[in-house]
């Protein structure tokens, strides 16, 4: 890190010491889990260290969470019916650690359909993944490996992406609109795995509209990418959908299987959800917890984000209408042919 960027860190460090605000100072404290430097440097790298900006938004991050109780979200578990019905409509887990040690997260991006509970059930499961690895996972590999560990890979996985992808943007830019403003710079690289055609005629009109920062961390692989995979991880930390070439996808994600990080089954989601059960029981001990559903506001994306939500579904509404164009002329020539 550059003297600039020091300089930089000590101005936001000195800005945040004069927050007197309890509220505020109380749930900056959990979430920056006693690493409050390299917390201030994540909010620094999303605003291009600028300590102004920076700074501002950390303070609307800190507001977001007072406002929505996210220090209580891992006390809230939903019901354990519903709980599975998400883990097999919003495909997500953690299958191991890289080579790095970093957490290894897989996405099942092309197959998640989140049609089995509503919005702020799949919005409420997501803040917990973050704020359980943020507030468990990662604090305990630091403390195993002596060295500070802030962030993860992700393996998206993009089978199955389909034209109805388009139905669950406004739900999916809510979520990505909740991690850049309140997480952000948690993910080291993006691995794109399994991609279609899809995924590549998006790619190629959303890639320049990106930061070079987001860009560098994105690597798209051939196929399920398992031999590149294997070089930053071991197997037994490989996705399920990334360990054959003959099993292209995440479809296969029987709830029953124990080796596929999505199931409720899996040893990542066992442990998620019993920690959310025993803390509720605890704060239940101390003070009832306030019943009903859990909703968070969701913020106002990033203009450039929002630029970005819009390029993609244009360019699916070009790529349906050019299927259905080539569809229709397909039919033609077959009952001409008759």
């Amino acid at each position: 890190m550059g003297g600039g960027n020091q300089e930089a860190v000590k101005q936001l460090q000195t800005l945040m010491e004069n927050v007197d605000d309890e509220q505020l100072k109380n749930t900056f404290q959990i979430m920056h889990q006693g690493y409050q430097t390299e917390t201030l440097i994540r909010f620094l790298k999303a605003r291009d260290w600028s300590v102004a900006k920076a700074h501002k938004m950390l303070i609307d991050c800190l507001n977001w969470r007072v406002e929505n109780e996210i220090d209580n979200v891992l006390r809230k578990p939903i019901p354990t019916d519903l709980y599975k019905a998400i883990r097999d409509s919003q495909l997500i887990g953690m299958s191991g650690y890289s080579k790095e040690d970093l957490p290894v997260i897989a996405v099942g991006v092309g197959l998640s359909t989140y049609d089995k509970a509503s919005d702020k059930y799949y919005i409420q499961s997501h803040i917990q993944l973050n704020e359980y690895r943020d507030r468990v996972i990662l604090p305990t590999a630091t403390r195993k490996h002596g060295r500070y560990i802030g962030t993860c890979v992700k393996v998206l996985d993009m089978s199955g992406l389909k034209f109805s992808a388009l139905n669950q943007l406004r739900l999916l830019t809510a979520i990505s609109t909740i991690d850049d403003l309140n997480y952000p710079e948690k993910t080291d690289t993006y691995y794109i795995v399994n991609a279609p055609y899809v995924f590549s005629a998006c790619w190629k009109v959303v890639k320049p509209l990106l930061q070079e920062r987001t860009r560098r961390k994105i690597q798209v692989l051939q196929g399920c990418g398992k031999e590149e995979l294997l070089r930053v991880m071991d197997y037994e930390s490989l996705p399920h959908f990334c360990r054959k070439e003959d099993s292209k996808s995440s479809k296969h994600h029987a709830s029953g299987n124990s080796e596929n990080c999505f199931s409720f089954n899996h040893a990542f989601h066992q442990q998620l959800y019993n920690h959310i059960k025993q803390q509720a029981i605890i704060m239940e001990s101390i003070s009832p917890i306030r019943q009903g559903s859990f909703c968070v506001d969701i913020p106002e994306p990033d203009p450039d984000d929002a630029k970005i939500a819009k390029t993609i579904e244009n360019e699916f509404h070009k790529l349906e209408n050019q299927k259905n164009g080539f569809t229709n002329s397909l039919t033609g020539l077959t009952v001409n042919g008759h």
